[in-house]
């Protein structure tokens, strides 16, 4: 997963913060094709509240649904998991990221200043929301 964290994302979550991910509080989930992995995504959900923790596709394998299939396997265990919201927050430039979320019904509640790094400083973070119960 960090291999292919580090080759789809420009600064992606370290190797050390993706094996905390392995818990009682983390579902995980991978996308093979063809044996070989071609996307994940990480969910953490205590009590009610979830968040998606990170998604990612490869590049080459980007445009061919991947990560609206992740994206609808992360909501559908956060609504077997009784979650009622489900949180994530994506870099103000990921409009595609954003465009993807936005048709599953999140909504953005916040922004978390200079939150990301870049290659040449940082950007924003832009905080979205699901409300699980309205779209049962």
């Amino acid at each position: 997963m960090s291999k292919l964290a580090a080759i789809a994302h420009c600064h992606p979550m370290s190797l050390r913060t993706i094996e905390s991910c392995f818990g009682s509080l983390y579902s995980t989930f991978g996308l093979k094709v063809e044996g070989h992995l071609v996307g994940f995504a990480i969910l953490h959900q205590i009590f009610e509240d979830a968040t998606l923790m990170d998604i990612c596709v490869a590049p080459s394998e980007q445009g061919r649904g991947y990560g609206h299939m992740l994206l609808q396997a992360v909501i559908a265990n956060a609504v077997q998991s009784k979650a009622e919201t489900l949180f994530l927050e994506v870099r103000a430039s990921g409009l595609t990221a954003r465009h993807l979320y936005s048709q599953y019904d999140f909504k953005e509640s916040g922004i978390r200043l200079s939150y990301y790094k870049t290659d040449n400083g940082n950007e924003d973070a832009i905080l979205m929301e699901l409300a699980i119960n309205d779209n049962l």
